[in-house]
């Protein structure tokens, strides 16, 4: 699909592959609407990470690697999206059932698509793609099963979605600067919008720049992880250390 083509150059989470029906590896999305699928994932993502910092069992928490895991997925579905719609003027609508992901050992979770529509978005307004991307279907069960096998709040993993558009906004401004404008419009827009009014909201802090950072309403609680850390759109970050980091982003 030549829109998702385009959107692949702006990075691996903005790449979908094409699914030719090739069983192999390839498992339905809709598997990841499953608790016990979720909780296996997860178990996985926790043991990596523990190999990976030599830290104990006992210091990486379940609902903790839960959050973090979610937040990578949701940035893998939502971020072709957010690219389609700022760099292509497209806006494809994936049905779940025609998405398929793959086990990797580590970074962004492959995802391939069989069958999907493409709506033409060139000449609506930000409001207007928000309202055609509407409650993300994609993600809400995945999001509504992570939250109630892990015991975390709706309003904290829409957050983490709020968190993978700013992300991708992001992403979009450094690699084609040209599209920035758009693609925050439309994250702001969405900001505004159920189901994520109120978990974050945009920032602009060089009116010269079409650069705009992410500023969320909660947290992931990647900091709760030894060594982890406040990301720099976490709502736990000191406003002056933000600041400084967004001033270290526009300098580049």
């Amino acid at each position: 699909m030549r829109v998702l083509e385009a959107t692949a150059k702006l990075g691996p989470y903005f790449a979908w592959e094409p699914w030719d029906g090739d069983t192999d590896g390839w498992r339905p999305l809709t598997d990841l609407y499953d608790a016990g699928v979720v909780a296996e994932r997860v178990g996985v993502a926790r043991q990596t990470l523990i190999a990976m910092t030599g830290l104990s069992a006992d210091e990486v928490g379940e609902r903790e690697v839960a959050s973090i895991t979610f937040l990578g997925w949701a940035s893998r579905l939502v971020s072709p999206l957010l690219g389609a719609v700022a760099v292509a003027g497209a806006l494809p609508l994936p049905d779940a059932g025609w998405l398929r992901w793959r086990e990797a050992p580590g970074g962004p979770l492959p995802i391939a698509y069989a069958e999907m529509s493409v709506t033409d978005v060139a000449g609506l307004d930000a409001a207007e793609v928000a309202a055609a991307i509407g409650g993300m279907p994609t993600v809400a069960p995945m999001l509504g099963v992570i939250g109630r096998r892990f015991r975390l709040p709706e309003h904290l993993l829409w957050g983490n979605v709020a968190s993978a558009l700013g992300g991708a906004a992001g992403m979009i401004a450094d690699a084609s600067p040209e599209h920035a404008a758009r693609a925050a419009a439309v994250v702001e827009e969405l900001l505004k919008r159920a189901p994520l009014a109120g978990t974050a909201r945009l920032e602009r802090p060089d009116p010269r720049r079409d650069r705009w950072f992410l500023v969320r309403g909660n947290c992931c609680l990647y900091y709760r992880i030894p060594g982890g850390g406040k990301c720099g759109d976490c709502v736990l970050t000191p406003d002056d250390v933000r600041r400084r980091h967004w001033q270290a982003v526009l300098r580049r």
